[in-house]
């Protein structure tokens, strides 16, 4: 095979102003409907991860009709879960760069259907686990696609605030999957509970693909995949349908156009050594930011009901609503918090939020051996402490999906997902999920102990390498690899005044770079 097979078929050359014309975009009802087809994603991750960790009394109760422990529900399924997200993340990660963000998050979001009815109807620890797996990979999946789409497709005014919110939804369905799993524990029988609280999230992320099948593919992908035409259609109809919903002419863009070498596609080789070699540092700060949430994250939250069973006594049936506190504080924190990064800016705000939230952990951890807390107390410290760590948080996906260059954005969120939720969503649920059962306090204390300082080294990391993204346009943060020098337009008018009028002009040989 040839290197120029290898690296993706070169198909041409381009001048577009696509990215100025849809960062120029004032908001929209058409942006709304991004945010309802695309953000929700996260409501299910929320939802999922919550379930489980809120029923997981009922799930190994006498007649649920599987035979599992609370033990390894806590364990190993969560632990399976967060592997087939980063399975999943990697995988279909990839997939997003080569085929495209619309194919890729409708498939992705069926996966997650598929697995999550399966899951309602096992019987046996082995297939629970797998559903779980497979479950885990279609909301791996979905992380990159999704984040992919809508910073390309979320003005830059106002992608920090936006994708901050979205991903803060986590909560709004760590909620709902506290509620859902309350009306299941009490109308429904040991063997319909937890399997009624799947099925409820199976229709949930139906209607959600029912709404996702009207977002467009992303017009920043289709210009460097070679698909010129399409994304000046796409652009057109999206500028089309923001100034009806407005009811005024849009701003003129800027003359800030960009001169494009199309591929079919980007080798692998090339994508992660755009990652390593061309970003060390952006790599490492990637990596610091997404190991400390997930080892904090996933620690918490899946042990939490076993938690508040083990020290405090709650019963099984009340430890969905101590989760509702815990999500709203969650929930709050990026609503409140969002648009600061867009105006104080993403340095002193991801810096701040680690640091703080990771302080305050290891103050209510401390507490909490030193038997000071009971479930009400602590749910309301830890309510606190993630809502500076959930906008932090999620602030972390915006970070490596706007630092990295637009061939390799989902595959760059894919593979810090990975490793991040790999080293810290596999370990910490099994860490937590051993020592919370031993009813020692200070076994506790060590595992939130180290969340904390993993949180403080994420903090020093933003602070040493973050990146002011804040409203700057994606391809300035990061030059796409296609990207080349824009031809010398003195000798190029007409190939100009094209670009300035449609927003994409294919240059005529003689004018593209060499």
């Amino acid at each position: 095979m040839s290197i120029a097979s290898q690296a993706g078929e070169e198909l041409g050359t381009i001048e577009t102003n696509i990215p100025a014309r849809l960062d120029r975009l004032p908001w929209s009802r058409w942006h709304w409907k991004i945010l309802i087809g695309l953000g929700t994603v996260w409501i299910l991750d929320g939802l999922e991860v919550t379930i489980v960790g809120s029923i997981a009394g009922a799930i190994s109760a006498k007649g649920s009709g599987i035979n599992i422990s609370s033990a390894d529900i806590a364990g190993w399924a969560a632990s399976m879960y967060v592997a087939g997200a980063c399975v999943g993340a990697l995988l279909f990660g990839r997939l997003t760069d080569i085929f495209g963000r619309k194919k890729l998050f409708m498939i992705t979001l069926g996966v997650y259907l598929a697995a999550t009815i399966a899951t309602a109807f096992a019987w046996t620890p082995l297939f629970f686990f797998a559903c779980r797996f497979v479950t885990g990979m279609g909301i791996g999946g979905e992380y990159s696609a999704i984040n992919s789409a809508i910073d390309e497709l979320i003005p830059a005014d106002h992608r920090g605030r936006i994708d901050i919110i979205i991903n803060g939804t986590y909560w709004a369905g760590a909620a709902a999957g506290a509620l859902l799993s309350v009306a299941a524990l009490h109308i429904f029988a040991p063997l319909l509970q937890w399997r009624v609280c799947f099925g409820l999230g199976f229709i949930l992320g139906l209607a959600i693909l029912i709404v996702r099948r009207h977002v467009p593919e992303s017009p920043r992908w289709l210009f460097i995949h070679g698909h010129e035409d399409e994304a000046e259609e796409v652009t057109r109809d999206i500028e089309r349908q923001v100034m009806e919903s407005t009811g005024g002419e849009l701003p003129e863009p800027d003359e800030d156009a960009i001169t494009i070498k199309q591929r079919s596609s980007i080798g692998l080789w090339e994508i992660t050594s755009a990652i390593v070699r061309n970003y060390p540092k952006r790599f490492v700060l990637g990596l610091a930011l997404f190991i400390g949430q997930a080892f904090l994250y996933n620690s918490i939250l899946f042990g939490y009901a076993t938690l508040l069973s083990t020290f405090f006594h709650v019963a099984t049936a009340n430890a969905p609503y101590y989760l509702v506190a815990f999500a709203a504080g969650n929930l709050i924190g990026p609503i409140v918090l969002g648009p600061l990064f867009d105006t104080v800016g993403r340095k002193p705000m991801i810096a701040g939020t680690y640091i703080l939230s990771g302080v305050l952990l290891l103050i209510t951890g401390y507490l909490f051996k030193q038997h000071q807390l009971n479930a009400t107390t602590l749910t309301v410290s830890w309510s606190v402490v993630f809502f500076f760590a959930s906008a932090g948080v999620s602030a972390a996906y915006l970070t490596v999906s706007e630092i990295f260059p637009m061939e390799t954005r989902a595959l760059a969120i894919a593979v810090f997902y990975a490793i991040g939720t790999g080293i810290g969503g596999i370990i910490g649920p099994q860490l937590f999920g051993r020592l919370v059962p031993k009813g020692n306090a200070s076994d506790v204390f060590v595992a939130l102990a180290i969340g904390a300082i993993l949180m403080i080294v994420g903090g020093l990391a933003e602070l040493a390498f973050g990146v002011k993204a804040e409203r700057r346009r994606l391809e300035g943060i990061a030059k796409p690899l296609t990207a080349v020098e824009s031809a010398v337009r003195s000798g190029a008018s007409r190939a100009g005044s094209a670009a300035r009028r449609s927003g994409t002009a294919v240059l005529p040989r003689s004018q593209r770079p060499a």
